[in-house]
């Protein structure tokens, strides 16, 4: 074991090590991963054993630090395992493929692409490197062929038949370093792509009240409806129905033998069904067409997006962007897509169907190297890093020379990740001088970010060298083919709600210079372009085919008031999206790490009252109490100004607790006469002031030892930030905030979501008219509402009382009203007041209340007021549910909220008791403070076994890497592993809790808020509890002190804290 500064805390035992590996070797592993915590900088133990594993004979060793040398175990270690699994893959593939080419070692040189971008060799081809290769080589193929038709702004679009790939280029390629690949972390350089479950092949669903489209996809095999065997409807149906597929133009391989034509009358049967279905459910009928240009839409909407998350989401203003389209399906919805993003050019080549196969035959070769560097930015680490640049860049231009590229096409490109200090975020720049690099830092900060810190120290993360080897020059000119037969016949077409004669026309018949307005469909090899009305399609003389709009979109689309299926799942999607673009903003331009890292913040949108309309995947607690706050600013500001903006955390008027700040702008119509919508954020600021750093007592008896309370401030008057007011408040009082600049530059941060949601509601409502969108704020509300009412249908009267470690309780008798549909969530019996800090104010209830009641939905729905309107909350005055000031209320935020969720789910009797605590964990001096909280066991449900090591319910934030925790802060992770058998035994077993041991190097002071140190978290049908958890100081002289629920003292070098966190109830007898 190595701390972070190098030095051996724990010797290497290599005979155990070798004795472990002989062992797994004889037990038939071949393959090894190999990940020690801070290996990727100090490489001598996992080199050690990398050489063991070799000498006892596994064929596949993988070493972090040579598979991905960076700072963060976590997914450093992901990867190794990643490209220890996958690769003996790809290497016996690859010499099969490698045995046929080149039977005598003579013959064609066999490379592969990589998901950087690059070919490389068969042989040095790795597992990590192969995730999104495939991808990567449309990115590639659509550069090289749009920017050779004078096209340098880009946005791909590759549709296939399971998913949409979509991308971003401004003049290079853009990669990132950390993604997640179904699930798995993966650190390695790759093309930047996001990927969209919307493809020819996702599955048309109907729910009741809202068309669907996917994620689920028909596949190959059955496949879409119109294949002929048996598959359900998908998006390309609903092409074939609206006529833009016709089966005369495919060959005759559907069917169950593979020799029919496309089976057009199937698909039109099941859309018949399907119309009645919907008509009987809604009462309205709609033609087949209708539903199928509906189910389009809501894809189009779906990809749409996709891409402004990797566009528009960063800063990029894409109406002057080329779309580029390309994949099976892409030609079909190009034009759609485009209206959709206000693009009004498309670049297709004449190869677009197969451009990934032909991006990976343009690309060079590259190689990219990363190495650890962790240091300040100044001219002496410039100086020391010279060495390093200068063997990375030998080893790879030998790599590449190896390859067979020639020295005068070999170049390199030095690059550094930088960040600034007490941040994760590392952007990366071109390296030189220090004046150079950091202003190219700072411009790219600005733009993405939205400001710079100029006296914050920079940071080196990170180098990087990619070696380039030019391949040989493509013409990317198609050989000639023969003409097609030209126009093939005109047939009608649903394009734009109308019924239209349509031609259909082979794409090589085109005359290049002469535009095809639309409609009309192009017919070719490997693709079907449907060139939409209002679009001219242009051949170019080099084979590419350009679709430009040539008649203005209409200002605003023709959509009634009256609820609509296509319609109600669209506007579900457009008020999510804007509440997750509003996320995005606030994430990116956060100054503090518990924002812009640890995300512990949410944004949403309400309507003129108040109530919740829809919400991005945030914080539960935040999400169902902010309506509250909302509702207390329009209580106490009767006349606001357009350009306003308020700030609060008042516990007692919507707040949870005071280090959650809402930020709250009313949006005004456009005569700025009436306030039409309200958007909001709310974020978990590091220190609000109060008696301890981070604002978090466990000893806490009244609010004001808690922090700056702040109810109904203005923030922004007529759009001036109110700077001296906010700080005056900040910095007054008792207990000030610590550090007043960093809560001003993370509430600027929430102005700014604020603003990019106002500015989204405003583009959503220039599309549709206020009333409209109006309209299907309440339709929203509707459809959530009616969900809920399903879930009564089902439900019985039922009580549960969950009694706390101190005695104190939670109970709920839940009656349900059949005939009214509707239930009275009574919390009579609940304890009052509590002495301490576990008060819960009356919003955190209603969020619990809304959580629950949203979670016995089974499908998705919106999280939106909608879902209380058939639900009565009473709550007893004064009990610790609903205090009054000056009560305590910190612990409430963070473990009675849980309580009350786990007292309602105990009444219903769905699932078992999860670990029931967020096990918050704060310390910190004047120079350090750290706030964390420590996952645990979920509770089984009476279909499946609790998740081990999780959070639950109220909470959904992450912890710190151990690496970059033990790098940041004078502590050691001692350890961090699974609590076996702490989860309750039953039919399904509760899931395990987690030990989480630091050892402290400096004198700190320690807070502990958690819960079930005493009493265990319940079973469900005869389930076994799980275990309690423990909180214990370990001093340094070997004393253990076990503390209770909440635990304060003062720690000093040497002094350690366990945490064991509770396992999850089980659920049904364990016989």
């Amino acid at each position: 074991r190595m701390s972070a500064q190098g030095e051996v805390i724990t010797a290497l035992g290599l005979e155990a090590a070798r004795a472990a590996l002989q062992k797994a070797k004889t037990d038939g592993f071949d393959s090894v991963a190999i990940a020690l915590l801070h290996g990727y900088r100090y490489t001598e133990h996992e080199a050690a054993l990398g050489a063991l594993a070799r000498e006892i004979g596994f064929s596949q060793v993988s070493v972090s630090h040579e598979v991905s040398p960076l700072m963060k175990l976590v997914s450093r270690g992901d990867t190794t395992v990643v490209d220890a699994y996958l690769s003996p893959i790809l290497r016996r593939y690859v010499n099969q493929v490698d045995s046929q080419l080149r039977p005598d070692g003579q013959g064609p040189r066999l490379m592969f692409m990589q998901s950087n971008g690059g070919l490389t060799d068969a042989h040095h081809f790795q597992g990590k490197d192969a995730l999104l290769s495939g991808p990567a080589g449309g990115v590639v193929g659509m550069v090289r062929t749009a920017e050779a038709a004078g096209f340098d702004r880009l946005i791909g679009f590759d549709m296939g038949g399971t998913s949409t790939d979509v991308s971003h280029y401004a003049g290079e390629l853009e990669r990132t370093h950390e993604t997640q690949v179904a699930g798995v972390r993966v650190r390695a350089p790759m093309i930047h792509i996001h990927t969209v479950a919307a493809g020819g092949g996702s599955i048309l669903h109907f729910d009741g009240a809202r068309l669907r489209v996917g994620p689920d996809s028909a596949g190959a095999d059955p496949g879409p409806a119109c294949y002929g065997n048996g598959g359900p409807l998908a998006i390309t149906d609903a092409n074939v129905l609206l006529g833009r597929l016709r089966p005369e133009f495919f060959p005759q391989v559907f069917g169950p033998k593979g020799d029919q034509p496309l089976d057009a009358s199937t698909v039109r049967q099941q859309f018949d069904v399907l119309a009645d279905t919907i008509s009987a459910a809604s009462g309205v009928r709609q033609t087949p067409e209708a539903i199928a240009e509906g189910f389009l839409s809501i894809a189009v909407e779906n990809m749409a997006n996709a891409i402004k998350k990797i566009s528009v989401q960063r800063g990029y203003d894409i109406t002057s962007y080329t779309l580029v389209c390309f994949g099976g399906a892409g030609g079909q919805h190009a034009g759609l897509v485009a209206d959709r993003l206000g693009i009004s050019r498309i670049h297709l080549h004449p190869h677009a169907g197969v451009l990934s196969a032909l991006g990976i035959g343009l690309a060079d070769i590259r190689q990219v190297v990363d190495g650890s560097v962790e240091a300040n930015l100044n001219q002496e680490l410039l100086a020391d890093l010279a060495p390093r640049w200068a063997q990375m860049e030998a080893d790879g231009k030998a790599t590449v020379a190896g390859q067979g590229v020639t020295e005068d096409r070999i170049s390199a490109l030095r690059r550094l990740g930088l960040r600034y200090t007490g941040s994760d975020t590392a952007l990366s720049v071109a390296a030189g001088s220090v004046a150079e690099v950091q202003a190219a830092f700072e411009e790219q900060h600005q733009a993405r970010f939205g400001f710079i810190s100029p006296e914050k120290t920079l940071v080196v993360e990170s180098m990087q060298v990619e070696t380039v080897g030019a391949t040989d020059a493509v013409d990317l000119v198609p050989e000639a083919v023969a003409p097609g037969a030209g126009q093939q016949g005109v047939f009608s077409t649903v394009m734009a709600s109308q019924s239209r004669d349509t031609v259909f026309v082979d794409r090589s018949s085109l005359t290049p210079g002469q535009p095809l307005a639309g409609p009309a469909v192009l017919l070719e090899e490997t693709g079907t372009t449907v060139v939409e009305p209002g679009w001219a399609a242009t051949a170019q003389t080099n084979g590419d085919l350009v679709l430009e709009r040539v008649e203005a979109l209409p200002t605003q689309v023709a959509v009634g008031t009256t609820v609509d299926p296509v319609q109600l799942e669209i506007f579900n999607n457009l008020f999510m999206n804007i509440a997750e673009q509003m996320g995005v903003v606030l994430e990116n331009t956060a100054a503090s790490v518990n924002i812009k890292e640890r995300l512990d913040f949410s944004c949403a949108i309400f309507d003129p009252s108040g109530e919740l309309i829809a919400n991005a995947p945030h914080m539960p607690v935040h999400l169902g109490s902010m309506s509250e706050s909302i509702k207390s600013i329009i209580r106490q500001n009767p006349h606001m100004n357009p350009g306003d903006v308020y700030v609060m955390n008042a516990p007692y008027n919507g707040g949870t607790h005071l280090p959650d700040i809402t930020v709250i702008k009313p949006v005004f119509n456009d005569a700025e006469t009436e306030v039409i919508f309200y958007v909001a954020s709310r974020g978990h600021h590091a220190d609000v002031g109060g008696r301890v750093p981070g604002s978090a007592p466990a000893d806490s008896t009244t609010v004001d030892e808690e922090g700056v309370l702040i109810d109904n401030l203005l923030l922004v008057s007529e759009g001036r930030f109110l700077y001296d007011e906010i700080h005056a408040v900040l910095t007054g009082g008792r207990w000030p905030a610590r550090n007043a600049e960093q809560n001003i530059a993370d509430l600027q941060a929430q102005v700014a979501a604020c603003e990019k949601g106002t500015t989204e509601l405003r583009q959503v409502i220039d599309h549709y008219s206020l009333e409209v969108v109006h309209a299907y704020m309440g339709h929203v509300k509707d459809n959530a509402e009616e969900s809920v009412r399903r879930v009564i249908d089902a439900l019985t009267d039922s009580s549960f009382t969950y009694r706390m470690d101190d005695g104190h309780q939670v109970s709920v008798t839940i009656t349900v009203d059949h005939a009214d549909r509707s239930a009275c969530i009574d919390f009579t019996g609940t304890s009052d007041t509590h002495p301490g800090n576990f008060n819960a104010p009356s919003s955190i209830a209603h969020a619990a209340v809304l959580y629950v009641f949203r979670c016995l939905v089974n499908d998705d729905i919106p999280l939106n007021a909608g879902c209380m309107k058939p639900l009565q909350v009473v709550l007893p005055d004064e009990s610790m549910i609903n205090p009054s000031y000056p009560a305590a209320v910190i612990a409430g935020n963070v473990e009675t909220s849980q309580v009350v969720v786990d007292t309602l789910f105990g009444a219903v009797g769905v699932m078992a008791a999860p670990q029931g605590t967020m096990n918050n964990f704060i310390w910190g001096n004047d120079e350090y403070q750290n706030y964390e909280t420590i996952c645990g066991g979920s509770g089984a449900t009476a279909r499946a076994d609790g998740c081990d090591a999780v959070h639950t319910h109220m909470t959904n934030s992450r912890l710190t890497d151990p690496e970059v925790l033990e790098w940041r802060f004078p502590v050691r992770l001692e350890t961090f592993h699974i609590r076996r058998g702490s989860g309750g035994a039953g039919k399904h077993r509760g899931g395990d809790g987690t030990v989480r041991r630091v050892l402290f190097e400096e004198a700190m002071e320690v807070n502990v808020l958690s819960g079930h140190r005493v009493v265990p978290p319940y079973g469900v049908d005869g389930g076994l509890p799980g275990a309690v958890g423990h909180t214990r100081l370990i001093a340094a002289d070997g004393t253990v002190t076990e503390f209770g629920a909440s635990a304060q003292t003062n720690v000093v070098a040497g002094d350690r804290m366990e945490i064991e966190t509770p396992g999850g109830g089980g659920f049904g007898s364990p016989s």
